[in-house]
Protein backbone atom coordinates (compact mmCIF):
# COMPACT_ATOMS: atom_id res chain seq x y z
CA UNK A 1 0.00 0.00 0.00
CA UNK A 2 2.53 2.46 0.70
CA UNK A 3 4.76 2.25 -2.66
CA UNK A 4 1.10 1.94 -4.65
CA UNK A 5 0.28 5.57 -2.68
CA UNK A 6 3.96 6.84 -2.96
CA UNK A 7 3.15 6.02 -7.06
CA UNK A 8 -0.25 7.74 -7.06
CA UNK A 9 1.19 10.74 -5.73
CA UNK A 10 4.15 10.87 -8.11
CA UNK A 11 2.15 10.44 -10.99
CA UNK A 12 -0.21 13.51 -10.05
CA UNK A 13 2.84 16.05 -8.99
CA UNK A 14 4.56 14.79 -12.71
CA UNK A 15 1.34 16.07 -14.51
CA UNK A 16 1.16 19.08 -11.78
CA UNK A 17 4.92 19.82 -13.01
CA UNK A 18 4.33 19.51 -16.32
CA UNK A 19 1.33 22.30 -15.96
CA UNK A 20 3.59 24.26 -13.80
CA UNK A 21 7.05 24.13 -16.42
CA UNK A 22 5.04 25.13 -18.97
CA UNK A 23 2.97 27.81 -17.35
CA UNK A 24 6.35 29.38 -16.24
CA UNK A 25 7.33 29.11 -20.06
CA UNK A 26 4.32 30.94 -21.09
CA UNK A 27 4.83 34.41 -18.55
CA UNK A 28 8.78 33.99 -19.70
CA UNK A 29 7.90 34.51 -23.24
CA UNK A 30 9.30 37.78 -24.60
CA UNK A 31 6.52 38.11 -26.14
CA UNK A 32 3.68 38.43 -23.13
CA UNK A 33 3.79 41.82 -21.53
CA UNK A 34 3.42 39.91 -18.31
CA UNK A 35 7.19 38.86 -18.48
CA UNK A 36 7.97 42.83 -17.86
CA UNK A 37 6.36 43.74 -15.26
CA UNK A 38 3.86 43.24 -12.26
CA UNK A 39 3.63 39.52 -10.57
CA UNK A 40 4.45 37.86 -13.55
CA UNK A 41 8.19 37.32 -13.13
CA UNK A 42 7.34 36.24 -9.62
CA UNK A 43 4.94 34.11 -10.10
CA UNK A 44 6.85 32.68 -13.06
CA UNK A 45 9.92 31.75 -10.83
CA UNK A 46 7.54 30.36 -7.99
CA UNK A 47 6.24 28.09 -10.71
CA UNK A 48 9.56 26.95 -11.88
CA UNK A 49 10.57 25.95 -8.50
CA UNK A 50 7.19 23.96 -7.54
CA UNK A 51 8.18 22.32 -11.32
CA UNK A 52 11.90 21.42 -10.78
CA UNK A 53 10.88 20.29 -7.09
CA UNK A 54 7.84 17.84 -8.47
CA UNK A 55 9.31 16.82 -11.57
CA UNK A 56 9.94 12.57 -11.56
CA UNK A 57 13.17 11.60 -11.71
CA UNK A 58 15.83 9.04 -13.25
CA UNK A 59 19.14 7.38 -12.69
CA UNK A 60 20.96 11.22 -13.98
CA UNK A 61 24.22 10.31 -16.22
CA UNK A 62 27.78 10.95 -15.16
CA UNK A 63 28.29 12.72 -17.71
CA UNK A 64 32.32 13.37 -17.87
CA UNK A 65 32.98 13.16 -21.25
CA UNK A 66 37.05 14.56 -20.80
CA UNK A 67 39.28 15.25 -17.94
CA UNK A 68 42.59 17.10 -17.81
CA UNK A 69 45.97 15.47 -17.45
CA UNK A 70 49.25 17.69 -17.13
CA UNK A 71 48.10 20.34 -18.86
CA UNK A 72 46.36 18.52 -21.74
CA UNK A 73 42.53 17.92 -22.14
CA UNK A 74 41.98 14.00 -22.18
CA UNK A 75 38.83 12.22 -23.53
CA UNK A 76 36.60 9.92 -21.42
CA UNK A 77 34.48 6.83 -21.83
CA UNK A 78 32.60 4.62 -19.71
CA UNK A 79 32.63 0.96 -19.92
CA UNK A 80 31.09 -1.76 -17.69
CA UNK A 81 33.54 -4.50 -17.24
CA UNK A 82 31.64 -6.43 -15.06
CA UNK A 83 27.98 -6.88 -14.76
CA UNK A 84 26.08 -8.82 -11.65
CA UNK A 85 22.76 -9.12 -11.14
CA UNK A 86 22.40 -6.13 -8.57
CA UNK A 87 25.44 -3.90 -9.28
CA UNK A 88 28.19 -3.65 -12.25
CA UNK A 89 31.72 -2.55 -12.05
CA UNK A 90 32.19 1.08 -14.54
CA UNK A 91 35.41 1.76 -15.74
CA UNK A 92 36.00 5.45 -16.49
CA UNK A 93 38.43 5.01 -19.25
CA UNK A 94 41.00 7.75 -20.32
CA UNK A 95 41.66 7.59 -23.94
CA UNK A 96 45.25 6.93 -24.62
CA UNK A 97 46.43 7.54 -20.63
CA UNK A 98 48.59 3.94 -19.89
CA UNK A 99 48.91 3.04 -16.23
CA UNK A 100 48.68 5.19 -13.30
CA UNK A 101 46.88 3.50 -9.89
CA UNK A 102 43.86 1.35 -9.98
CA UNK A 103 41.52 3.07 -7.74
CA UNK A 104 38.42 1.40 -6.99
CA UNK A 105 35.78 4.16 -5.73
CA UNK A 106 32.82 1.94 -4.01
CA UNK A 107 29.37 3.97 -3.55
CA UNK A 108 26.88 3.83 -1.08
CA UNK A 109 23.86 1.62 -1.23
CA UNK A 110 21.86 4.10 0.88
CA UNK A 111 19.07 5.40 -1.49
CA UNK A 112 20.58 7.38 -3.98
CA UNK A 113 23.10 6.51 -7.77
CA UNK A 114 26.56 6.06 -7.75
CA UNK A 115 26.19 9.52 -9.58
CA UNK A 116 25.79 11.03 -6.12
CA UNK A 117 30.02 10.42 -6.42
CA UNK A 118 30.37 12.49 -9.56
CA UNK A 119 32.36 15.35 -7.84
CA UNK A 120 34.63 12.27 -6.32
CA UNK A 121 35.16 10.71 -9.83
CA UNK A 122 36.03 13.47 -11.72
CA UNK A 123 38.25 14.91 -9.39
CA UNK A 124 40.51 11.31 -9.04
CA UNK A 125 40.20 11.05 -13.08
CA UNK A 126 43.49 13.29 -13.44
CA UNK A 127 45.87 10.80 -11.31
CA UNK A 128 44.14 7.21 -11.05
CA UNK A 129 42.53 4.56 -13.37
CA UNK A 130 39.01 4.97 -11.88
CA UNK A 131 36.14 2.27 -11.16
CA UNK A 132 32.89 2.42 -9.12
CA UNK A 133 30.53 0.50 -8.09
CA UNK A 134 27.31 1.47 -10.01
CA UNK A 135 24.47 0.02 -7.82
CA UNK A 136 20.95 -1.08 -9.88
CA UNK A 137 17.76 0.43 -8.23
CA UNK A 138 16.64 -3.00 -6.68
CA UNK A 139 12.64 -1.82 -7.74
CA UNK A 140 14.33 -2.94 -11.48
CA UNK A 141 15.60 -6.33 -10.78
CA UNK A 142 13.14 -9.00 -11.41
CA UNK A 143 12.53 -11.68 -7.75
CA UNK A 144 14.54 -14.41 -10.11
CA UNK A 145 17.48 -12.95 -9.61
CA UNK A 146 17.00 -13.78 -6.09
CA UNK A 147 18.31 -12.27 -2.96
CA UNK A 148 21.15 -9.14 -2.15
CA UNK A 149 21.94 -8.75 1.82
CA UNK A 150 25.08 -7.03 3.07
CA UNK A 151 26.79 -10.69 2.88
CA UNK A 152 26.20 -10.37 -1.01
CA UNK A 153 27.30 -6.77 -1.15
CA UNK A 154 30.93 -8.02 0.27
CA UNK A 155 31.48 -10.52 -2.28
CA UNK A 156 30.83 -7.84 -5.18
CA UNK A 157 33.60 -5.92 -3.53
CA UNK A 158 35.70 -9.09 -3.74
CA UNK A 159 35.01 -9.88 -6.93
CA UNK A 160 35.24 -6.14 -8.00
CA UNK A 161 38.86 -6.03 -6.80
CA UNK A 162 39.44 -9.65 -7.96
CA UNK A 163 38.60 -8.28 -11.66
CA UNK A 164 40.51 -5.14 -11.57
CA UNK A 165 43.81 -6.54 -9.99
CA UNK A 166 43.73 -9.55 -12.48
CA UNK A 167 43.18 -6.67 -15.52
CA UNK A 168 46.24 -4.71 -14.42
CA UNK A 169 48.31 -7.71 -12.66
CA UNK A 170 48.30 -5.41 -9.71
CA UNK A 171 46.72 -5.30 -5.79
CA UNK A 172 44.06 -2.20 -6.70
CA UNK A 173 43.15 0.59 -4.06
CA UNK A 174 39.98 1.22 -3.15
CA UNK A 175 37.88 4.62 -1.63
CA UNK A 176 34.48 3.95 0.33
CA UNK A 177 32.54 6.81 0.58
CA UNK A 178 29.96 6.79 3.39
CA UNK A 179 28.29 3.83 3.94
CA UNK A 180 30.12 1.24 2.40
CA UNK A 181 33.05 1.69 4.72
CA UNK A 182 31.77 -1.88 6.72
CA UNK A 183 31.77 -4.02 4.05
CA UNK A 184 34.90 -2.37 2.50
CA UNK A 185 36.71 -3.20 5.37
CA UNK A 186 35.40 -7.01 5.70
CA UNK A 187 36.10 -7.22 2.19
CA UNK A 188 39.77 -6.07 2.94
CA UNK A 189 39.80 -8.20 6.49
CA UNK A 190 38.65 -11.73 4.47
CA UNK A 191 40.60 -10.97 1.50
CA UNK A 192 43.88 -10.89 3.81
CA UNK A 193 42.83 -13.43 5.83
CA UNK A 194 43.46 -16.18 2.66
CA UNK A 195 46.27 -13.83 1.44
CA UNK A 196 44.14 -13.11 -1.63
CA UNK A 197 46.17 -11.52 -4.73
CA UNK A 198 44.25 -8.74 -4.96
CA UNK A 199 43.75 -7.51 -1.84
CA UNK A 200 43.64 -3.54 -1.81
CA UNK A 201 46.90 -1.96 -1.50
CA UNK A 202 44.84 0.53 0.60
CA UNK A 203 41.50 1.36 2.20
CA UNK A 204 40.54 4.51 2.79
CA UNK A 205 37.09 5.33 4.56
CA UNK A 206 35.39 8.65 4.26
CA UNK A 207 32.56 9.36 6.64
CA UNK A 208 31.56 5.65 7.43
CA UNK A 209 30.00 4.16 10.56
CA UNK A 210 32.47 1.71 11.50
CA UNK A 211 31.61 2.32 14.93
CA UNK A 212 28.33 4.61 15.60
CA UNK A 213 28.96 4.48 19.34
CA UNK A 214 31.77 7.02 18.65
CA UNK A 215 29.58 10.39 18.90
CA UNK A 216 26.40 9.00 17.83
CA UNK A 217 24.21 11.37 15.55
CA UNK A 218 20.55 11.62 15.07
CA UNK A 219 20.96 8.82 11.81
CA UNK A 220 22.70 6.69 14.77
CA UNK A 221 19.94 7.25 17.51
CA UNK A 222 17.39 6.52 15.09
CA UNK A 223 18.68 3.10 14.08
CA UNK A 224 19.32 2.27 17.65
CA UNK A 225 16.10 3.48 19.89
CA UNK A 226 13.80 1.08 17.92
CA UNK A 227 13.59 -2.66 18.10
CA UNK A 228 14.78 -4.11 14.66
CA UNK A 229 11.07 -5.65 14.25
CA UNK A 230 9.84 -1.79 14.04
CA UNK A 231 11.45 -0.98 11.26
CA UNK A 232 10.55 -4.23 9.37
CA UNK A 233 7.15 -2.96 9.88
CA UNK A 234 7.06 0.61 8.97
CA UNK A 235 9.89 1.05 6.43
CA UNK A 236 9.48 -1.83 4.60
CA UNK A 237 7.65 -2.01 1.02
CA UNK A 238 6.30 -4.80 -1.77
CA UNK A 239 7.31 -3.13 -5.44
CA UNK A 240 3.80 -2.67 -7.60
CA UNK A 241 3.11 -4.65 -10.50
CA UNK A 242 4.55 -1.93 -12.65
CA UNK A 243 8.11 -2.41 -12.29
CA UNK A 244 10.17 -5.57 -13.06
CA UNK A 245 11.24 -6.20 -10.12
CA UNK A 246 7.48 -6.63 -8.42
CA UNK A 247 6.73 -8.45 -5.36
CA UNK A 248 10.23 -7.43 -4.41
CA UNK A 249 10.53 -6.22 -0.73
CA UNK A 250 12.71 -3.23 -0.24
CA UNK A 251 13.69 0.03 1.16
CA UNK A 252 12.66 2.47 -0.70
CA UNK A 253 14.23 5.61 -1.79
CA UNK A 254 11.65 8.32 -1.40
CA UNK A 255 11.62 6.65 2.32
CA UNK A 256 15.79 7.79 3.16
CA UNK A 257 15.16 11.08 0.75
CA UNK A 258 12.13 12.12 2.92
CA UNK A 259 14.20 11.34 5.77
CA UNK A 260 17.31 13.12 4.90
CA UNK A 261 15.36 16.36 3.92
CA UNK A 262 13.85 15.91 7.05
CA UNK A 263 16.89 16.31 8.84
CA UNK A 264 17.96 19.48 7.50
CA UNK A 265 14.19 20.59 6.78
CA UNK A 266 15.30 24.68 7.46
CA UNK A 267 18.40 24.72 5.03
CA UNK A 268 16.35 22.60 2.68
CA UNK A 269 13.78 25.17 2.86
CA UNK A 270 15.96 28.54 2.78
CA UNK A 271 17.95 26.70 -0.40
CA UNK A 272 15.04 26.96 -1.99
CA UNK A 273 13.63 30.25 -1.38
CA UNK A 274 16.79 31.87 -2.39
CA UNK A 275 16.27 29.67 -5.89
CA UNK A 276 12.97 31.88 -5.94
CA UNK A 277 14.46 34.83 -5.26
CA UNK A 278 17.67 33.74 -7.76
CA UNK A 279 14.75 33.41 -10.60
CA UNK A 280 13.15 36.78 -9.69
CA UNK A 281 16.42 39.03 -10.01
CA UNK A 282 17.38 37.04 -13.27
CA UNK A 283 20.29 35.38 -11.91
CA UNK A 284 19.96 32.02 -13.37
CA UNK A 285 23.45 31.39 -12.90
CA UNK A 286 23.12 30.78 -9.25
CA UNK A 287 19.63 29.15 -9.40
CA UNK A 288 21.02 26.62 -11.76
CA UNK A 289 23.52 25.57 -9.47
CA UNK A 290 20.59 24.94 -6.64
CA UNK A 291 18.67 22.90 -9.39
CA UNK A 292 21.58 20.95 -10.11
CA UNK A 293 22.18 20.14 -6.33
CA UNK A 294 18.89 19.11 -6.37
CA UNK A 295 18.48 17.24 -9.32
CA UNK A 296 20.96 14.57 -8.24
CA UNK A 297 19.64 14.42 -4.67
CA UNK A 298 16.22 13.77 -5.57
CA UNK A 299 16.89 11.00 -7.65
CA UNK A 300 16.68 8.41 -5.46
CA UNK A 301 16.65 4.44 -5.77
CA UNK A 302 15.66 1.25 -3.65
CA UNK A 303 17.06 -1.00 -1.97
CA UNK A 304 16.56 -4.35 -0.70
CA UNK A 305 15.20 -5.20 2.40
CA UNK A 306 17.28 -8.20 3.44
CA UNK A 307 20.57 -5.39 2.32
CA UNK A 308 18.62 -2.66 4.58
CA UNK A 309 17.72 -4.66 7.67
CA UNK A 310 21.03 -6.64 8.04
CA UNK A 311 22.44 -3.24 7.94
CA UNK A 312 20.70 -1.85 10.46
CA UNK A 313 21.25 -4.99 12.71
CA UNK A 314 24.86 -5.60 12.08
CA UNK A 315 26.15 -1.91 11.54
CA UNK A 316 24.32 0.36 14.14
CA UNK A 317 22.25 -2.07 16.22
CA UNK A 318 24.96 -4.72 17.24
CA UNK A 319 27.89 -2.77 16.48
CA UNK A 320 29.17 -6.35 14.97
CA UNK A 321 32.38 -4.91 13.49
CA UNK A 322 34.34 -2.90 16.50
CA UNK A 323 33.14 -5.45 18.64
CA UNK A 324 35.12 -8.34 16.44
CA UNK A 325 31.78 -10.78 16.04
CA UNK A 326 30.67 -9.73 12.60
CA UNK A 327 30.34 -12.91 10.43
CA UNK A 328 30.46 -13.24 6.71
CA UNK A 329 28.29 -16.38 5.88
CA UNK A 330 28.97 -17.94 8.99
CA UNK A 331 33.00 -16.91 8.78
CA UNK A 332 33.97 -14.28 11.66
CA UNK A 333 35.48 -10.96 9.87
CA UNK A 334 38.85 -10.72 11.99
CA UNK A 335 40.13 -7.22 11.57
CA UNK A 336 43.73 -8.07 13.10
CA UNK A 337 44.09 -9.96 9.44
CA UNK A 338 44.84 -6.81 7.79
CA UNK A 339 48.70 -6.50 8.14
CA UNK A 340 49.29 -4.73 4.95
CA UNK A 341 46.29 -2.91 3.70
CA UNK A 342 47.44 0.51 4.16
CA UNK A 343 44.40 2.25 6.09
CA UNK A 344 43.58 6.02 5.73
CA UNK A 345 40.59 7.35 7.70
CA UNK A 346 38.92 10.34 7.00
CA UNK A 347 35.94 12.73 8.68
CA UNK A 348 34.16 15.73 8.08
CA UNK A 349 34.51 18.07 11.90
CA UNK A 350 30.61 18.95 10.88
CA UNK A 351 29.38 15.27 9.83
CA UNK A 352 25.98 15.21 11.00
CA UNK A 353 25.52 11.84 9.89
CA UNK A 354 28.60 9.63 11.08
CA UNK A 355 29.99 11.90 13.61
CA UNK A 356 33.91 12.23 14.50
CA UNK A 357 35.42 8.87 15.57
CA UNK A 358 33.45 6.77 14.05
CA UNK A 359 35.84 6.02 10.68
CA UNK A 360 38.63 6.73 12.73
CA UNK A 361 38.01 3.57 15.00
CA UNK A 362 38.95 1.80 11.64
CA UNK A 363 42.28 2.14 12.84
CA UNK A 364 42.08 0.81 16.40
CA UNK A 365 40.15 -2.29 15.29
CA UNK A 366 42.78 -3.38 12.57
CA UNK A 367 45.19 -3.86 15.93
CA UNK A 368 47.68 -6.02 13.70
CA UNK A 369 48.29 -3.17 11.26
CA UNK A 370 51.82 -1.45 11.65
CA UNK A 371 51.50 2.45 12.76
CA UNK A 372 53.40 3.28 9.40
CA UNK A 373 49.94 2.12 7.62
CA UNK A 374 47.76 4.09 9.17
CA UNK A 375 46.92 7.42 8.60
CA UNK A 376 44.09 9.74 10.21
CA UNK A 377 42.61 13.00 8.52
CA UNK A 378 39.98 15.56 10.07
CA UNK A 379 38.76 17.84 7.40
CA UNK A 380 38.14 21.13 9.46
CA UNK A 381 34.60 22.78 9.15
CA UNK A 382 33.29 20.20 6.18
CA UNK A 383 30.39 18.13 6.39
CA UNK A 384 29.15 14.54 5.44
CA UNK A 385 28.46 15.74 1.79
CA UNK A 386 31.95 18.05 2.09
CA UNK A 387 33.68 14.95 2.40
CA UNK A 388 33.60 13.77 -1.39
CA UNK A 389 32.21 16.75 -3.26
CA UNK A 390 32.46 20.62 -3.67
CA UNK A 391 35.43 22.66 -3.20
CA UNK A 392 37.24 21.14 0.18
CA UNK A 393 36.81 17.96 -1.24
CA UNK A 394 38.99 19.16 -4.26
CA UNK A 395 41.21 20.88 -2.75
CA UNK A 396 41.81 19.93 1.23
CA UNK A 397 40.88 16.02 1.55
CA UNK A 398 42.07 14.41 -2.23
CA UNK A 399 45.44 15.85 -2.10
CA UNK A 400 45.59 13.52 1.04
CA UNK A 401 44.18 10.90 -0.40
CA UNK A 402 46.13 10.88 -3.58
CA UNK A 403 49.76 11.30 -1.57
CA UNK A 404 48.36 8.36 0.66
CA UNK A 405 48.10 5.88 -2.38
CA UNK A 406 51.14 6.68 -3.95
CA UNK A 407 52.81 6.62 -0.72
CA UNK A 408 51.64 3.25 -0.75
CA UNK A 409 51.50 1.93 -4.71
Amino acid sequence: MLYDAYEIQRSLLAGASAWANFSAGLLNNPANPFSYFGGGPVLASALEVFAHASAPRGKPDFGLDSTTIEGREVAVREEIVLRKPFGQLKRFVREGVEGGPKLLIVAPMSGHYATLLRGTVERMLPFADVYITDWRDAKLVPQSEGRFDLDDYIDYLVAFLAHIGAEGNARPHMLAVCQPSVPAFAAAALMSADKHPNRPKTLTMMGGPIDTREAPTAVNTLATERPHSWFAKNVIATIPVTYPGAGRKVYPGFLQLAGFMTMNLGSHMVSHWEMFRHLVDGDGESADSTMSFYEEYRSVCDMTAEFYLQTIDVVFQAHALPKGEMLHRGRRVDPSAITDVAILAIEGERDDISGLGQTKAALTIADKLPAKLKKYHMAPEVGHYGIFNGSKWRTKIAPVLEQWIAQHD
